[in-house]
């Protein structure tokens, strides 16, 4: 065989490398316009085994407001737009959807430091009465643990506990669920990730949930962050199935489609959730890189099981 040239290894590593480097999730293609990708019917999704969910803000900008979204999630055949907080719930009722779950606190100041703990757990209360002044609309309510600021992981963690003991029981009384997200500390770039998170690891916040010890206390499973930091997640899915109060999607990396420009196999993570029973809501999250209701489709047709 001849041997190559160092000009020629070269410059074939440089195609490679531009190759690597092009944008993973970018594509033109129409939901279920690729071999092998679902069709999408909204139909099908409306009786699927999955409660499927738009957030609002990657989308309400691009689909026209909140009456926009909610028009394009009841026409997608979701049943909730997300992360709304009540002054948006008339707009979901007159399209026929819920809230699947809402806000609280923030993510830089959360329970990892005893100095946020009245303004984290008066956060809650306020969200818990909302959801209980309006039956049906919305049955989960967000949480984090904050960020490190210096705080050692024990002792965040420790803190974590203790801070959300104090609220849980107003969640229970309240029939609310209280999930606490995880979230990824690599990405340094926003909404994309969050350096300095103190819970950016899944088995960091299952311990929390597990300590905390109530029905009511759950984890925000987000396929997105989890793959970021911990990967393995069919594994960690059913391992872990009984703590999930909320699922979120976005593909790896960039945060970007769901469909097949990513590393992220979505069909058997559905499949998983429906066989394990799972009757909680999939948020669909990720930032559109392309137009906003062609990745909705391709990812409500991936989610219908």
């Amino acid at each position: 065989m001849a041997s190559m040239s160092r000009r020629h290894l070269v410059q074939g590593a440089a195609v490679l490398a531009g190759a690597a480097l092009a944008p993973a999730c970018s594509s033109s293609g129409k939901a279920g316009g690729d071999a092998g990708s679902p069709a999408f019917d909204p139909e099908a999704a409306r009786r699927g085994r999955l409660k499927q969910s738009l957030t609002d803000w990657p989308y309400v900008k691009h689909l026209g407001g909140m009456d926009g979204l909610c028009k394009t999630a009841r026409d997608l055949g979701c049943v909730s737009v997300e992360l709304c907080g009540p002054k948006d719930w008339p707009t979901l009722r007159k399209y026929g959807l819920v809230c699947a779950i809402t806000g609280s606190h923030g993510f830089v100041k959360g329970f990892n430091d005893p100095a946020n703990h009245e303004m984290c757990v008066a956060k809650i209360r306020e969200a818990a009465d909302a959801c209980a002044a309006n039956p049906g609309i919305c049955p989960n309510v967000i949480t984090f643990t904050g960020f490190r600021n210096g705080i050692p992981d024990d002792v965040g963690k420790k803190n974590c506990v203790n801070g959300l003991k104090k609220v849980i029981s107003y969640c229970e009384e309240k029939k609310v669920n209280l999930c606490l997200e995880m979230l990824n500390s690599r990405v340094a770039e926003d909404m994309k990730g969050h350096p300095g998170y103190q819970g950016d690891h899944m088995d960091y916040c299952i311990d929390i949930v597990r300590q905390v010890g109530s029905p009511r206390m759950k984890v925000l499973f987000d396929f997105y962050h989890v793959q970021v930091m911990d990967g393995d997640l069919l594994v960690r899915l059913r391992q872990y199935m009984p703590y999930v109060g909320h699922i979120h999607t976005a593909g790896v990396p960039g945060r970007c489609e769901i469909g097949p420009n990513q590393e992220i196999n979505y069909r058997p993570l559905f499949q998983a959730l429906a066989d394990l029973k799972y009757d909680g809501y999939v948020g669909h999250e990720f930032v559109p890189t392309r137009d906003a209701l062609d990745g909705l489709k391709e990812a409500v047709a991936l989610a219908t099981v």
